[in-house]
């Protein structure tokens, strides 16, 4: 009987591990190790970041689905990974601990066969001081209970602008190297919709702050799009959008401190520059999970593991890291997801180590990086979970000694819809579809396939994203024809 661990419950993880649990089930054994005790669909946390949604409706206890699906479901933290076992341990495995069950605090070594690091981001707001709802002077929408907090914030700035008060709102990235921006353009513009709403739009000043070389980067180096049958890049359908709404726009931005009140940040041509504000949501910069790693001797090996913000090396060419731009290319991407060190570990979604980024690296002056670093959420995520299970459900059958699915961003499309306000008959989102995702310039004039590269903004595309909430929770949840509905 073999056994696959899972490090991770988000979207990534949990898509690997219940295809497994499906695929495997009475077999072999599937392991989760999470410390979270609750599924969270993120995309929906921006609804609840302005009251639109209430918190339940975007979470969901895991205890009991993995119960149905014969997962073996620890509420823990992964502290280190021992690839080659030790001298007491014949077996690789993992060390956690726990933090629920009844077992806070309690550690716990975990054999396994295979390994799957699905661990998503730590949110390092400890990166720009003053950063986050915690120890800082901004709100956030990372978690479902962050997101609760904003909407009190908001409700209680909204009061205040009825009253008569005019308030500055500041949304956008807080630091040069952030990555999300998609969720920072999400919330400024559901933000502006309630503000409209309430009857309050007049009384607000809204910036958008981005450490983007230009609006539409969105940390994938933009794009061209196919909008109304006509090719237009994604700078003007960004910056024609935020004009419509009177949204003001900070590009090329590196937040350095936030005060009560105040950000203060640099941009790349080494300016300084202050901005003031009344509410502020600023997506913090993502880290590894910090795991450490062991050999059988006990020496670390963390650093041949993991790279130094602490994502998992896995099958990609990393010495075009160090390249220039123009030698980047879309090869440099994964396929196996697969560590090339230790081939029964793997690493899907954020937890994996890009090669580089995707949109072009810039430097100021003072030699602060200012540009997105790769997005590797949502739809991707979820389908390198997927293409990561069907490979090891094969090796473990034994119908191959390599993996036999692959999940290449560089091949693969994704399809997002941004919300741009909530209202059954008010509600607007941006519906846009990329192929593919890391573009390929040697293949296509403009980085992607303009068949598969799409953009539409409208009630309707608010429609599909309400559906997409309720369809994808569903999915979660295991629930009748769940695997029908794609990742």
């Amino acid at each position: 009987m073999a056994r696959v661990v899972v490090l991770g419950g988000g979207v990534s993880g949990h898509t690997a591990a219940t295809f497994l649990a499906k695929w495997l089930r009475n077999d072999h054994e599937v392991v989760v190790v999470t410390p979270n005790s609750k599924w969270n669909w993120i995309p929906s946390n921006i609804w609840v970041g302005v009251g639109e949604m209430s918190k339940e409706e975007v979470i969901f206890e895991l205890a009991p689905v993995y119960e149905k699906a014969g997962i073996d479901y620890r509420q823990a933290k992964a502290l280190s990974i021992h690839p080659e076992g030790s001298k007491e341990q014949n077996k690789p495995f993992v060390t956690i601990e726990y933090t629920g069950q009844g077992k806070v605090g309690k550690s716990e070594e975990v054999t396994y066969d295979y390994l799957i690091n699905a661990t998503g981001p730590k949110l390092n707001f400890g990166a720009t001081e003053g950063l986050g709802p915690d120890a800082g002077h901004t709100v956030s929408v990372c978690t479902a209970d962050h997101a609760e907090h904003a909407a009190k914030e908001l409700d209680e700035l909204i009061a205040r602008m009825k009253s008569g008060e005019h308030k500055k709102i500041l949304i956008g990235t807080g630091h040069g190297m952030c990555t999300c921006q998609g969720a920072a353009f999400e919330y400024i513009f559901n933000v502006e919709h309630k503000l409209r709403d309430e009857g309050v739009r007049d009384k607000a000043t809204i910036t958008y702050i981005s450490n983007e070389y230009e609006l539409g980067d969105f940390g994938v180096g933009g794009m061209h799009l196919k909008v109304g049958g006509y090719i237009t890049s994604g700078k003007v359908f960004a910056e024609s959008l935020y004009t419509e709404r009177d949204v003001k726009w900070i590009t090329r931005a590196h937040v350095k401190k936030v005060e009560a009140g105040k950000v203060y940040y640099e941009q790349l041509d080494g300016s300084e520059h202050e901005e003031e504000f009344d509410f502020s949501m600023l997506i913090p910069p993502f880290a590894g999970s910090g795991m450490k790693a062991y050999d059988k001797n006990g020496e670390d090996i963390t650093s041949k593991i993991f790279n130094p913000g602490g994502f998992m090396f896995v099958d990609a060419d990393y010495s075009k890291g160090t390249a220039p731009f123009e030698e980047w290319d879309a090869s440099d991407w994964p396929s196996k997801c697969q560590n090339q060190t230790y081939k029964n570990m793997f690493a899907v979604g954020i937890a994996f180590a890009p090669p580089h980024i995707i949109s072009k690296p810039f430097k100021s002056p003072k030699g602060t990086p200012i540009n997105p670093t790769p997005p590797r959420t949502g739809m991707p995520s979820a389908m390198m979970g997927k293409a990561v299970a069907q490979s090891i459900r094969d090796m473990i059958k034994g119908v191959s000694d390599e993996p036999t699915h692959t999940a290449n961003m560089s091949e693969m499309g994704a399809a997002c819809v941004a919300s741009a306000g909530k209202g059954i008959f008010s509600g607007t989102a941006v519906a846009m579809t990329m192929y593919p995702i890391i573009p390929n310039y040697k293949k296509y004039e403009y980085g992607r396939d303009l068949n598969g590269t799409f953009g539409e903004i409208g009630l309707a595309g608010h429609w599909v994203k309400h559906l997409l909430h309720h369809a994808f929770i569903w999915k979660a949840k295991l629930k009748p024809f769940w695997t029908i509905i794609p990742e």
